[in-house]
């Protein structure tokens, strides 16, 4: 009778045990399909970003066929950036924001970062950070295109973010998402929108930015 007792004892344990198992198993599911439902209802769509503006003040490259050993880049790059938060009823908390400016795919400048902030419901927030890269190490087939495209009067760089942000719904908040933006500059000797800068070139007109998160 005694192991017999015992038995049902473990064996009520071991019951209590699946109930609670199983409660936590459909809290679970229910959690899970109340943030599904939530995130198919408000379907958030990534800011929007624009390059309003770049002023060059500042291009010197050195090649190895100069006194330096190494091609050699010194950057000064100003820019004002715009974004645009679509969403009704999602925020946008940016955490962290570096740009910097790229030629071809290389990096020109030192990253410059951006204040964090809250973007509420349909704002905008603009910033004008100058981005600067001096001496900065430069293959020699890069300087003789940069040395080409200055010269034909029509240079392209690219302006890029990468960040972190999260949403904001309500009372609650999402974790991090990695958020990379990719704005064109194009900068020409003829017309434009901006005062000639370096080399003579201006902004040409602002640009959409595309955005990935």
């Amino acid at each position: 009778m005694g192991k017999d007792c015992g038995n049902h004892g473990e064996d009520n344990v071991r019951q209590a045990c699946r109930r609670v198992l199983a409660f936590l198993f459909f809290l679970a599911l229910v959690v899970g399909f109340i943030v599904l439902i939530v995130y198919l209802v408000l379907r958030p769509t990534h800011p929007r970003f624009f390059l309003q503006d770049a002023s060059l003040q500042q291009l010197d490259a050195l090649t190895a066929n100069s006194s330096a050993a190494a091609g050699i880049l010194s950057t000064t790059l100003q820019v004002t950036i715009a974004s645009r938060n679509p969403n009704d009823r999602v925020g946008v908390y940016y955490d962290r924001l570096d740009v910097y400016a790229s030629y071809k795919y290389q990096q020109i400048t030192l990253a410059s970062a951006l204040p964090p902030v809250y973007q509420g419901h349909g704002d905008v927030e603009v910033w004008s950070p100058v981005l600067t890269g001096p001496g900065v190490p430069f293959a020699p087939y890069l300087a003789s295109s940069l040395a080409t495209d200055v010269q034909a009067g029509t240079l392209v760089l690219q302006v890029k973010i990468d960040g972190r942000v999260r949403w904001k719904v309500g009372s609650w908040i999402s974790g991090h998402y990695h958020i990379f933006v990719t704005c064109p500059a194009y900068l020409t000797s003829v017309g434009g929108n901006g005062a000639p800068g370096a080399s003579g070139l201006r902004f040409q007109s602002a640009t959409y930015c595309r955005v990935e998160v």
